[in-house]
């Protein structure tokens, strides 16, 4: 059986930067089955966590001096909650693992601790009626379990979801560092796009152009993937895309001061559109990280945001382009 330790290696540290940045995200994961932790005996604790390394790993680091067993359930890859809502974190893949496991020769209770984040996706009775091991959800964070497994029970501090500003700061670096792949496309686009003109294309005119756009598309970033999460609970308005809107229209003051006197009139209007189009677009992302929506309050949300995010991206594309005719 593995065993594995609380203490994370250099190479976990460098596996969980290559998450936290996005490089390693979509394939960031372990073997499900179940792991022991520290000297486990047929009585230590059950705790069950998704596959998705950085959350494997950030449920073991807190264990330190612990006797546990870990059953990883198989997500893909995908975290607790995230999976949960789209029902890989389940009552029958629990109940799967623990039959694979052959967890009733290994333990003497009937008990597995699961995640509360995992309840939108497991349901408790089911779980024991599909395998005879009943589950009983633990604290939001890892990092309280310690005090929960002392208790027995979880406070009601446990059981509160936060957002604070250091956990939406958390989620930046991600959300940039998930975006070079766009930008790489976006550059290819803006370049083609800038350089047509009365006299057909100008390379000279599109490297400007260009790198006009690219500003215009950075401030977007900043505006949509920065600013919004940060002040996120100050900023009016309900919905994320609105928020985004917000400091969208709020940053393209940025490109347009410094590139007022060389842009025609339609081409002022396409980098007022296109940034906080863009800026809009980027906010709503963090409607899938945040405890303030549902699953389908983020479908109404998208519903709406997007048909005024494609519309202002086409006008704005279409603005820049006609913009050296006029």
């Amino acid at each position: 059986m593995p065993r594995v330790a609380a203490a994370l290696t250099l190479r976990d540290r460098i596996g969980t930067i290559g998450a936290r940045t996005g490089f390693t995200r979509n394939n960031y994961k372990i073997t499900p089955g179940l792991y022991c932790l520290g000297e486990p005996s047929a009585a230590s604790p059950v705790l069950v966590t998704a596959n998705y390394k950085l959350t494997f790993d950030a449920l073991r680091q807190e264990l330190a001096g612990i006797n546990a067993w870990i059953l990883v359930v198989d997500t893909r890859g995908i975290n607790v909650w995230c999976a949960a809502g789209k029902g890989t974190f389940s009552a029958e893949e629990i109940a799967y693992q623990i039959q694979k496991a052959h967890l009733d020769q290994v333990v003497k209770h009937r008990e597995v601790l699961l995640p509360q984040l995992s309840a939108n996706g497991v349901a408790a009775h089911e779980l024991q009626r599909l395998c005879g091991f009943r589950g009983r959800f633990g604290p939001i964070l890892a990092v309280d379990l310690p005090k929960f497994l002392q208790a027995g029970e979880a406070s009601e501090d446990m059981r509160t979801v936060t957002f604070t500003l250091r956990e939406r700061a958390v989620l930046i670096p991600l959300e940039i560092c998930m975006l070079w792949k766009q930008l790489v496309l976006a550059v290819v686009i803006f370049f083609a796009l800038s350089g047509i003109s009365p006299d057909f294309f100008s390379p000279t005119m599109a490297g400007n152009r260009t790198i006009l756009l690219v500003f215009a598309t950075m401030s977007a970033i900043l505006a949509g993937a920065v600013i919004t999460p940060l002040l996120l609970p100050w900023l009016p308005f309900r919905q994320f895309w609105l928020k985004g809107i917000m400091t969208g229209v709020l940053v393209s003051l940025l490109p347009l001061l410094v590139y007022w006197q060389s842009m025609s009139s339609l081409e002022k209007i396409a980098v007022f559109l296109w940034t906080s189009g863009c800026s809009s677009y980027l906010a709503m992302n963090f409607t899938g990280s945040t405890p303030f929506t549902s699953l389908s309050g983020v479908a109404k949300e998208m519903r709406k945001g997007l048909a005024v995010q494609i519309g202002s991206g086409v006008l704005a594309l279409l603005f820049w382009v006609v913009g050296p005719f006029m």
